[in-house]
């Protein structure tokens, strides 16, 4: 069994005032409603023996043509997520929400979290409106948050396109998008251009690391790589465990992978717990760990990552 520490780098908040939004958001998907509060999201850690949770919103927070209520909706949403965190700091850590794709809006509502929040690190969405992320115009907002060696929480949405009828978004389609968004980013070479950002891909960053040798071929379209570069690039990232600790998935994650660069997620509320448990005992379970590997996947990665998290 893990020890009960563990650092939970994708665990989700709905503030109250936006449940109604997020319950239609979810039934649109396709997926159940989120519920939570912070003596729910409390109880629900002490089960699963997470210390700290890094509290990130995953949806958009405004329209694709109402960008004023962008900017509105994520200084709400952070304001009130540093409220939650200023109240219980032992237990919650913050990633607060960028409004792309409005890059002036951005970079303050980023300057904001950071430096007035408090936040240990920044969300965005894998597109924007249809716009991804290795898009040219995002590069100003690269450039600042290298400077600032920030953390970033690249969480999966729906991509622009028709979903299957049938088969949920959250479950079929956001890890597609979130291999879509990767490969856009190192493709347009913003890893290897920022080493300093930290990005975190949930969800084992999709199928990325069973299929990066397969997408690395894209280098051979463009004369100023190569396919070893471009694996260089994609193995910049870090991934997150999130309903992705499966016998399959695992092993691929851990072949591909950093050294340090796989962190523990829940997902929670947004994935119900009684639908993860079989994933934690995945993790507890999987029987090729190297000695300390799987404490460094529950808080000793991420305590590199976030240094305020680590226990003296």
């Amino acid at each position: 069994m893990s020890d009960p520490a563990r650092i939970d780098v994708h665990q989700h908040l709905v503030p109250p005032d936006l449940g109604r939004a997020m319950a239609e958001r979810a039934a649109a998907l396709g997926w159940p409603a989120p519920a939570w509060d912070v003596r729910s999201a409390i109880a629900m850690m002490d089960r699963r023996q997470i210390a700290t949770g890094l509290l990130s919103f995953p949806a958009p927070v405004g329209a694709p043509d109402d960008p004023s209520g962008a900017r509105d909706g994520a200084r709400r949403v952070n304001e009130y997520t540093a409220e939650v965190v200023k109240d219980r700091p032992d237990r919650f850590g913050h990633f607060a929400v960028l409004p792309l794709p409005d890059v002036d809006a951005a970079l303050a509502e980023a300057a904001h979290a950071l430096d007035e929040l408090n936040a240990d690190g920044l969300t965005v969405l894998s597109n924007a409106h249809g716009r991804y992320l290795g898009d040219p115009a995002f590069e100003p907002l690269w450039a600042e948050l290298d400077a600032r060696a920030a953390v970033v929480l690249v969480h999966p949405t729906a991509p622009p396109i028709a979903p299957v009828p049938g088969l949920p978004g959250p479950l079929v389609d956001f890890p597609y998008d979130t291999c879509r968004t990767a490969l856009h980013l190192a493709v347009n070479g913003v890893p290897g251009r920022y080493p300093r950002i930290r990005m975190i891909l949930p969800h084992a960053g999709g199928f990325l690391p069973y299929a990066a040798h397969r997408f690395a071929v894209a280098a051979r379209l463009h004369a100023d790589s190569t396919p070893e570069g471009l694996l260089s690039d994609l193995r910049r990232f870090y991934f997150d465990t999130a309903i992705s600790a499966g016998p399959a998935a695992l092993p691929s994650l851990l072949a591909f992978a950093a050294p340090g660069h796989v962190l523990y997620g829940s997902d929670f509320p947004m994935l119900p717990e009684q639908w993860a448990t079989g994933f934690d005992s995945g993790l507890d379970d999987y029987p090729h760990w190297e000695p300390g590997q799987l404490h460094a996947v529950n808080r000793g990665n991420a305590e590199l990552l976030i240094p305020r998290l680590a226990r003296s």
